[in-house]
């Protein structure tokens, strides 16, 4: 595989923060929560009660028409996939379609409209929508999104439970390393606040159950942490070769310099305890970008704010980064926003190419008391980032033992 350059190009989210960017952005740096308790019929029932709902409807956004043929989860990517396209200025770029394409994950996929479908079954076969099929197929989003752009280089749709967001961006690095586009949308979307997630995650104990105090409910790295936070919606990038972006004059905002994936091998909710398969993630992610841990002052982390992941996850950074741990910030945005499953890593990438470009780190809320056995700098406020060449580490990890991580530095 070549050494091209990838640069990131546009960026767009839609989030329990905001319904753009820039209101996510302004909600991450403020400490703001997205977290809400419910107020559904369908709640009354359920253990968990709270949830981080996307700011915005999408529906509220997208053409009537449009989004009656899109699931939730759909909905959100097309909403972030424009936002991000015109931030790119690709709309009069004079693209040649055959070279752009799209990488979007989702988790669960059409969540909505399975259920819904089904529902509708049993009262009569009849009622189930001719749209059904279209709305439900897990790489729904990323086929509307190609439909948007006239996408024809490929249409890429990864499913590695919450890694998923993040292994759709080192897909686009990739297809632009091998020389099969010059741009590629890339990122991730879930809409799965209902109540069978609410149940089924509630079951397994990986969510908080603080429903008297949601804003509250997220805690990564604290002590008194309980589980995630369910959060919806969807972070879209433009990644674009260096020589692409800069012969149509595109503004850059940092460059992805790598990724790393690996498997735990260990248990299919549980991550390793020792960190082993994360801190190989990171440790690819470095290589790759010819990175050392020296050049890492920043790190987005996972983060879900349980009491074995955020563990695992200390440890693994610590022995990917060794002392040079000592001078990387860590944030925690799921402390904000919650735990967008598909979408995380792409929102929380969006975060850190921002954190990169404005050289700022967004503080991790609701850390009252560090867990003694988390070993890094953790932002509680804004923090100043450094001048000069610095990179980042953004990293997810998802049920199944997968683990992905991406490098970005600045430009």
């Amino acid at each position: 595989m070549s050494k091209t350059r990838v640069v990131i190009t546009g960026l767009g989210a839609t989030t329990p923060l905001g319904g753009d960017v820039s209101s996510t952005w302004e909600g991450l740096l403020a400490g703001r929560s997205g977290a809400k308790r419910l107020t559904a019929d369908w709640v009354e029932n359920l253990a968990v009660q709270i949830a981080a709902p996307a700011a915005v409807e999408p529906t509220d956004v997208l053409e009537r028409v449009k989004a009656r043929r899109l699931d939730r989860n759909a909905q959100f990517a097309v909403v972030a996939a424009r936002e991000a396209w015109a931030d790119a200025g690709l709309a009069d770029a004079g693209l040649d379609l055959e070279r752009l394409g799209v990488a979007v994950a989702s988790g669960i996929g059409g969540l909505h409209t399975t259920l819904a479908n089904y529902d509708a079954l049993k009262v009569n076969p009849r009622r189930v929508s001719p749209l059904a099929i279209p709305m439900l197929m897990p790489n729904s989003a990323a086929a509307y999104v190609s439909l948007e752009f006239g996408a024809k280089a490929g249409v890429h749709t990864p499913v590695s439970a919450c890694a998923s967001g993040t292994e759709a961006i080192a897909l686009a690095l990739d297809q632009i390393r091998l020389g099969r586009a010059d741009v590629v949308l890339a990122g991730g979307t879930e809409g799965s606040i209902h109540p069978l997630p609410l149940a089924a995650f509630g079951q397994m104990m990986a969510l908080s159950k603080r429903n008297d105090e949601p804003e509250k409910a997220s805690r990564p790295w604290d002590v008194d942490r309980d589980g995630f936070l369910l959060g919806e919606g969807a972070g879209i990038l433009v990644l674009e070769s260096y020589e692409h972006a800069v012969a149509r004059g595109a503004k850059i905002y940092a460059e992805l310099a790598g990724a790393g994936i690996s498997a735990d091998g260990h248990d299919i909710a549980q991550p390793d305890p020792t960190g082993s398969g994360a801190r190989r993630a990171m440790e690819r992610a470095l290589a790759e970008g010819d990175l050392t841990a020296a050049d890492i002052f920043h790190i987005n982390a996972h983060a879900t704010s349980t009491p074995q992941g955020d563990i695992a996850e200390s440890l693994a950074i610590r022995q990917a980064l060794g002392k040079e741990a000592d001078h990387a910030i860590a944030t925690a945005p799921k402390s904000m926003i919650g735990h967008l499953l598909g979408a995380a890593g792409a929102v929380e990438s969006v975060a850190t190419v921002l954190a990169l470009h404005h050289r700022v780190s967004p503080p991790t809320i609701n850390l009252d008391k560090l867990d003694d056995r988390i070993e890094l700098d953790v932002a509680t406020e804004q923090r100043k980032l450094p001048d000069g060449d610095i990179a980042a580490l953004n990293n997810s990890f998802g049920f199944g033992g997968h683990n992905a991580a991406l490098a970005f530095k600045t430009v």
